[in-house]
């Protein structure tokens, strides 16, 4: 399938690539959220009139993720969870816990943002999560796990 970028996405193209993905990746992912369009040629046109409006938009959008990386730079923040005495959870700390802390905290993060490498957390410690704010732009955030 054959698509016209109208933003940056990761580990495919930047604005205005002409990419080749796989139908299913283009009908049920970049359509619908609107970061690609099909690659036809009144498509192609109407991008090629349009492309300063979508470049000033995808200036703008980098702009706001720098703004609130710097916002976390040096955020911590603690999320106290039922635990075993040795310091297993009972349960996890899951990526919508993080995001809720740092939201409470003052600090808006959605939990699609938050990523967790080696995935839920399952013991007490301190961890560095990755807060991915757009294709470019990401930020450390340590979190402390501990027991109540």
């Amino acid at each position: 399938m054959e698509l016209i970028l109208l933003q940056k996405v990761k580990n495919l193209g930047n604005l205005g690539d002409k990419v080749s993905v796989k139908p299913g990746y283009g009908r049920n992912f970049l359509l619908p959220t609107g970061k690609a369009a099909r690659a036809t040629a009144a498509n192609l046109e109407a991008f090629e009139a349009r492309r300063a409006e979508y470049e000033a938009q995808a200036k703008e959008s980098h702009a706001g993720a720098e703004a609130r990386a710097a916002k976390l730079d040096g955020a911590e923040v603690t999320i106290e969870v039922n635990a075993s005495p040795e310091g297993k959870l009972f349960g996890s700390v899951t990526p919508r816990d993080v995001a809720e802390a740092l939201t409470a905290k003052g600090l808006e993060v959605d939990k699609s943002e938050v990523i967790q490498a080696e995935g839920p957390f399952r013991n007490t410690g301190e961890y560095d999560v990755t807060i991915v704010l757009h294709a470019d732009v990401q930020q450390t955030v340590k979190v402390k796990v501990i027991g109540a």
